[in-house]
């Protein structure tokens, strides 16, 4: 931040100076008689008297790092630029960070006396007079450097107002105006040294099209370099941009030759000014052709999440983020504003590795141009931190109308909530189990216990502090029928229905629900996000029926790969304002959401479904003998779906389907194979598999696998079979409902 140095006493050659400015600028009005002109006699300290008053501006920051500045968005490593944000694309640097040869450039082109003048060069402005109005000439300024910064700072401050008749009068081609900025330049020559006004000036000026703004962008921007580091020719290309900042702009082809005219200009004028030494330098730099120097960066002027590319959907999220969160302001047009005014620096979770990996993964599972139409949908989180890693999309990133008539190009990000720029969610399916296996054993019940098992619940024997239910759920397994008995632990590894009914009517609805939300889950819809809404409360929760983004039930994950701990889940990592401090960002509030014992207890058993010869989840095993933790799942005939995780390191979620309505993919062709009935195991979970090997191998995760040890108190299998249970839910299959639910038929896998 630039440090303005004390208060310099006004001096009689800046007094002067204005009222010279003053009357000439009368004379070309026609306002010969004006009260200015009257006490001309008077002596010097009294007419100093008359004016200084009026010389006060209130309400104008003319510290550079007030100006609007781009912010940047990085991935985890903070080098990575994701994309830029701005109203102005500026970057603002201290003069001692601007080339010599670029000070020179700008003064000898705009203003040659800069250096003598006290903020209004008298001859400028008589010259400007005489060939405007005496020899009948070009319109001619002859403002100076300062009068420049201070027409640019009113300029942006009325637009940060939104004050359209301010910003109308501080561009107004009239008298008025150029004495407004007269008055204000000599005043600001009493606070701020000659350096510092040119440092305002090279950072405020438009040096281009593309709304490019200040010295250091157009360095980038041009040259690939640095303000600090520019020559002499560079120096020279740039100065002469400001008279026309789209005809100089020389990154347009068809502006070169003029831009090459215009920077010899600059040279000549450096050249008669003494800023070039010698004659051999001047002409080398004079004979130098204009596209020989220039190094042209298109992703200077790159904006928003439209240029981010793969990182689009992470982008996306992110900006939600910012905007969703009261940190950042009281109102989202103020963090809008901060966003693309502030210059933040803003640094994200994004693992690019990993998000590389999420789309190279759900592009190969489903191309993008697919006749089926399915969208893959890839979450991934980093156990015990809350730190979203990554997201992948069979889709390209595209928030252009061009998207409304492309279904390949969405700026519907399907992995997240509705709130965040996702979607309705997915059903979810048998991915849910693992839940409700944790809510067992915190209800302080074995996953041996032997369960009698039915095809027909009454619902009222789900019923707890929130649900009352009625009528009759009807429920089978993805094969037909029921297996009875059978215990939690053989329920979840064969992925059965009708076990998890059966646990659910022993320790009620609400407990499963408990544990959800303890473990992370909400739903996706929003206004519907509670899991204790109507619409998801119900029997048919235990099997899958909600609608949740596939990062909410990464996230759930994460928590049995946590040992329970639970996080929620969070992009930023740190967030600094234009002057390096600290914003503080949300939280991801990690804490002890289940048991050690009953989360561990938990990874055993998803681990006993992929290494089961029976388990449903053995299709998910990752390379090279690691261990693993996963469960599929399908809903219906609408989505396929798996999750699992690798501990503390990463845990994933893939949803297969088509994210805008329930389409059956049954008989259907995708990615070149036709089957008759599609389960979660034959696309979602390859999907997921390849994330996760090729994550885990490109990042050189070590194995460990040392996780998912059962605690022996939920391993007790009861000393009897619990004839008597069977016998209740015998009787509770011959009463009749009113109602019959029938969801769940073929929920499983």
């Amino acid at each position: 931040m630039v440090t303005m140095p004390k208060k310099k006493p006004l001096i009689v050659r800046r007094v002067l100076a204005l009222i010279l400015a003053y009357v000439t600028l009368c004379i070309a009005g026609g306002v010969v008689t004006s009260i200015f002109l009257a006490p001309g006699v008077l002596g010097v300290n009294k007419i100093a008297k008359a004016v200084v008053p009026s010389l006060k501006v209130e309400g104008i920051n003319f510290d550079v790092t007030s100006l609007p500045q781009k912010s940047r968005l990085y991935a985890s490593d903070g080098k990575t630029v994701i994309a830029s944000f701005y109203a102005q694309n500026r970057t603002v640097v201290p003069i001692k960070d601007i080339s010599e040869p670029m000070r020179q450039a700008v003064v000898a082109r705009e203003d040659r006396r800069f250096f003598e003048h006290a903020g209004v060069d008298v001859q400028g402005v008589l010259r400007a007079f005489i060939q405007t109005f005496i020899k009948k000439g070009d319109t001619q300024g002859g403002s100076s450097l300062t009068q420049q910064y201070v027409k640019n700072v009113l300029l942006i401050q009325a637009r940060e107002k939104n004050d359209p008749i301010g910003e109308y009068h501080a561009t107004e081609d009239t008298v008025a105006r150029k004495l407004r900025e007269m008055l204000i330049a000599v005043q600001m020559e009493k606070k701020y040294s000659k350096l510092e006004i040119l440092q305002g000036y090279l950072n405020i000026a438009q040096f281009g099209g593309h709304n490019l703004y200040g010295v250091e962008t157009a360095a980038r921007r041009y040259f690939n370099t640095s303000a600090a580091k520019l020559n002499l020719v560079q120096a020279a290309t740039i100065a002469a941009i400001t008279k026309n900042p789209t005809a100089f702009d020389p990154s347009v082809e068809g502006n070169q030759a003029q831009a090459q005219r215009q920077r010899n200009i600059v040279l000549d004028l450096m050249y008669d000014q003494g800023y070039i030494k010698s004659k051999a330098e001047y002409e080398k730099a004079h004979n130098t052709p204009i596209k020989d120097t220039l190094n042209i960066q298109d992703n200077v002027t790159d904006v928003g999440c439209q240029s981010a590319g793969d990182a689009g959907f992470f982008c996306d999220y992110v900006i939600k983020q910012i905007l969703n969160s009261p940190e950042f302001g009281k109102s989202e047009a103020a963090r809008q504003k901060l966003l693309t005014e502030g210059g933040l620096d803003i640094y994200t979770t994004m693992d690019v590795t990993a998000n590389a990996a999420a789309m190279q993964a759900a592009r190969d599972t489903i191309p993008v141009d697919d006749p089926s139409g399915f969208e893959v949908s890839i979450a991934a989180i980093k156990p015990g931190t809350g730190e979203v890693l990554a997201f992948g999309s069979n889709r390209v990133y595209d928030a252009t109308d061009a998207a409304k008539s492309d279904p390949t190009h969405t700026a519907i990000n399907y992995a997240v909530d509705q709130k965040d720029g996702g979607g309705w969610g997915f059903q979810v399916g048998s991915t849910w189990k693992p839940i409700n296996l944790a809510a067992w054993m915190i209800a302080g019940k074995s996953i041996n216990t032997p369960l009698a098992t039915s095809m027909r619940y009454n619902n009222s024997s789900f019923s707890c502090d929130r649900y009352s239910g009625f009528g009759v759920w009807s429920v089978q397994n993805s094969g037909g029928g029921t297996v009875s008995p059978e215990t939690p632990l053989q329920g979840l590894v064969r992925s059965h229905n009708t076990t998890q009914a059966s646990m659910a009517s022993q320790i009620g609805l609400c407990a499963i629900a408990d544990t959800a939300k303890a473990m992370g889950y909400h739903n996706s819809p929003a206004g519907h996000e509670d899991v204790y809404d109507p619409n998801s409360l119900n029997p048919p929760m235990t099997i899958g029926s909600v609608q949740a983004s596939p990062l909410t039930m990464a996230n759930i994950y994460a928590t049995i790969g946590a040992n329970g701990v639970e996080c929620t889940p969070i992009a930023l990592k740190k967030v600094t304002d234009k002057t390096g401090k600290n914003i503080a960002v949300p939280s991801a509030n990690c804490h002890q959401a289940i048991s050690p014992e009953v989360a561990q207890t938990t990874a055993y058993a998803m681990n006993q479904g992929v290494v089961t010869p029976r388990g449903e989840a053995a299709t998910t095993q990752l390379d090279n003998g690691r261990k693993t933790f996963a469960k599929t799942g399908t809903n219906e005939d609408t989505y396929m779906l798996t999750g699992g995780f690798v501990p503390n390191q990463v845990a994933s979620f893939v949803a297969v389907g088509n994210a805008e309505s329930q389409q059956s993919f049954n008989g259907m062709t995708i990615n070149g194979r036709t089957m008759g009935m599609w389960y979660g195991m034959y696309i979602a979970t390859p999907a997921w598999k390849e994330f996760m090997n090729n994550y885990l191998n490109s990042a050189g995760i070590p194995q460990d696998n040392n996780y998912g040890n059962p605690a022996p108190q939920y391993l007790s299998a009861p000393a009897a079979a619990p004839r008597a249970q069977q016998n209740t839910q015998q009787n509770q299959n011959n009463q009749q409902g009113t109602q019959e639910n029938q969801q769940g038929a073929r929920q499983g896998q």
